[in-house]
């Protein structure tokens, strides 16, 4: 594999930024990275985002990150407990003109494939220790509804406090609402260039991270190319007006389905640090870089700690699948083949990796469905003797700190 050094985070920076413009290098629309949490992922979003200020003044890169969390805060009403909502900070660029664009309707159909909880925003939000003032100060704020039974009645709560991961789930809807305004090329965001997402679902539940990377995906596609119907068929096209992407995680199975989920000209990269300023950038384009074992050892850890879902079936499908491939074989089975209860097994893979992700409420398995997972995994990484490399120690030390 082939390694770039480099000093500091701005040189990072350039290197991803020479990609994407094709200076002096094949030209790419999507830069996906790997790297640890501490390595310094949120600093290079933002040396990304103030590089562009100095090259497309005043500025050419809507961003993702933890910052863009800290552009919504609670006021919950803490006198009366009862007006809680959640307040935008109106002055920051990431909000644009959305007054004006029917912010509303754009995030509701996106934050409705993952919950059933209901919002509005109100641009012209009074706290309610001002309300009787004169010209009071005005806020932009979010109200939360949730449909609930009351007495045996379907009523509409209002006001409520949502959970941290509906919080955080409704914030990156929000995102991708503004992201799909920029490629729909509205005015209020014509200045984007760039889309740099940090960690998308850092701070979600790890069960959203195939759901979330697929309909990311497909966000991103959608930014690059535009479908053409011509006599019954659909073809792309390059949008005249593309918006590239940068996009880093520290999660192994995020970043593998989001690898095999993008198939547009991208570079993807393994960054690393030693430590001080210096970086390495390890390029992934020349093998699979560690996405089978990663999935595995994914899949090895929860099995090891019993939290295992529904989902993770159709993690080990994925896994079989490519070692299908490779051997050459036609079927799952055949990569099986030769293992205590291998019919049963094949059956398993086969039945309980169809099925839809819950965001919220990852189907859990039963005891005894657990320990049919256990059995296939085991048998399937001895059959084949993985071997588990120390990165994914270090991975599992770095997320306990």
């Amino acid at each position: 594999m082939a390694t770039t050094n480099l000093n500091n985070l701005s040189e990072v920076v350039s290197e991803f930024r020479r990609y994407l413009t094709g200076d002096h290098r094949a030209l790419k629309d999507v830069i996906l990275f790997y790297a640890y949490n501490g390595t310094g992922k949120t600093r290079l979003s933002m040396e990304f985002k103030e590089m562009g200020k100095q090259i497309n003044p005043p500025r050419d890169t809507l961003y993702f990150n933890a910052f863009t969390e800290d552009l919504f805060y609670w006021d919950n009403d803490l006198d009366s407990d009862e007006h809680r909502v959640l307040l935008l900070n109106k002055s920051s660029q990431f909000f644009g003109g959305i007054e004006n664009l029917d912010i509303d309707n754009k995030i509701r159909p996106i934050l409705h494939n993952y919950s059933d909880f209901n919002f509005v925003t109100d641009f012209n939000y009074v706290k309610p220790s001002d309300a009787g003032q004169e010209n009071p100060e005005t806020f932009w704020a979010v109200r939360f509804i949730r449909e609930e039974l009351v007495d045996g009645v379907s009523q509409n709560i209002e006001n409520i406090k949502i959970s941290r991961g509906e919080e955080n789930l409704f914030i990156w809807c929000f995102f991708l609402a503004i992201y799909q305004l920029a490629i729909d090329g509205a005015e209020e965001y014509d200045w984007v260039k760039y889309v740099y997402i940090d960690d998308p679902i850092s701070s979600l539940d790890e069960n959203n991270a195939i759901a979330l990377a697929c309909g990311l995906a497909a966000k991103i596609e959608n930014g690059i190319y535009d479908e053409i119907e011509e006599a019954g068929t659909t073809r792309k096209v390059e949008r005249a007006r593309k918006i590239k992407v940068v996009l880093s995680t520290h999660h192994s199975l995020f970043f593998n389905v989001m690898y095999n989920e993008l198939k547009l000209k991208r570079k993807t990269f393994f960054l690393h640090s030693n430590g001080s300023l210096a970086y390495k950038l390890q390029d992934t384009e020349d093998t699979p870089f560690f996405h089978h074992i990663a999935l595995l050892s994914e899949l090895k850890k929860a099995a090891d700690s019993e939290v295992i879902h529904t989902y993770h079936f159709n993690g080990l499908r994925t896994v079989m699948e490519k070692a299908v491939s490779f051997f050459g074989y036609s079927k799952i089975d055949e990569v099986i083949h030769g293992l205590e209860d291998e019919v049963l097994f094949h059956r398993a893979v086969q039945l309980l990796s169809h099925g839809k992700y819950s965001i919220f409420a990852p189907s859990p398995m039963t005891p005894d469905t657990k320990d049919l997972f256990k059995k296939i995994l085991h048998g399937f990484t001895t059959k084949y003797e993985f071997k588990f490399p120390e990165i994914f120690n270090k991975e599992t030390q770095t997320e306990q700190v």
